[in-house]
């Protein structure tokens, strides 16, 4: 169990550090959008109502005024954190399909059963997406699809995710899509190892915590 712990928190980690490779079209969002996709539009709406979700989740996680003041700035760029994750899901979720991916819903419970087996239960599980990936409890059931699109992505590449031959993949899934971000939240860059303008918290804390991020 300890092994698939690990092993989804490194896809998590792998799956940020491609996205520099993920390239931008650079010719400005639509209007009304702050990103386009495979030519459909994430809205600046849709991209408010993911932020409220996990503003709302944190709210009744931590019910003090001051401590959830201090929350809020904590994770001040959650709004284009929020985005990158949003973007990102869509060109792994591309990247998948090119080679015949696809993950079913048994599979995703049989991850969060055992992520739950660690973390002491669903709430402990959605506590700690929550506090230190800026998940909303709603969308971690999304997360982890991800994560286990990565892992059957690698594994079809002969690889692993932090190889090049994955984000390489990654990469000609977003030309593709043609991804077009709106300049006020960042940019992809494709010579830097980060994002430009823009933050990942919870990639930084796997990277930092050595693959035990259920801990407090």
């Amino acid at each position: 169990m300890h092994r698939r712990r690990r092993t989804a928190l490194v896809l998590t980690a792998a799956i940020a550090a491609a996205a520099p490779l993920l390239t931008a079209c650079g010719n400005g969002a639509h209007p009304g959008a702050a990103a386009v996709v495979g030519g459909q539009r994430i809205t600046v709406s849709q991209l408010e109502n993911r932020v409220n979700e996990v503003r709302s989740a944190q709210r009744a996680a931590v019910p003090d005024d001051a401590q959830y003041e201090q929350v809020v700035a904590s994770t001040s760029s959650l709004t284009r954190d929020t985005l990158h994750n949003m973007v990102l899901d869509r060109v792994l979720h591309r990247a998948a399909q090119d080679e015949g991916i696809s993950v079913t819903r048994k599979e995703i419970q049989r991850m969060r059963a055992g992520l739950e087996q660690q973390a002491g239960g669903a709430k402990g599980l959605e506590s700690a997406w929550l506090q230190k990936y800026g998940i909303a409890p709603a969308r971690l059931d999304d997360n982890l699809r991800l994560q286990l699109e990565a892992q059957k992505l690698a594994s079809r590449l002969g690889t692993d995710t932090t190889q090049p031959a994955f984000w390489k993949a990654l990469s000609k899934a977003s030309e593709e899509l043609h991804v077009d971000l709106n300049p006020r939240y960042g940019s992809w860059d494709v010579q830097k190892s980060s994002r430009v303008d823009a933050k990942t918290p919870w990639v930084r804390e796997v990277s930092t915590a050595g693959g035990q991020p259920l801990t407090a």
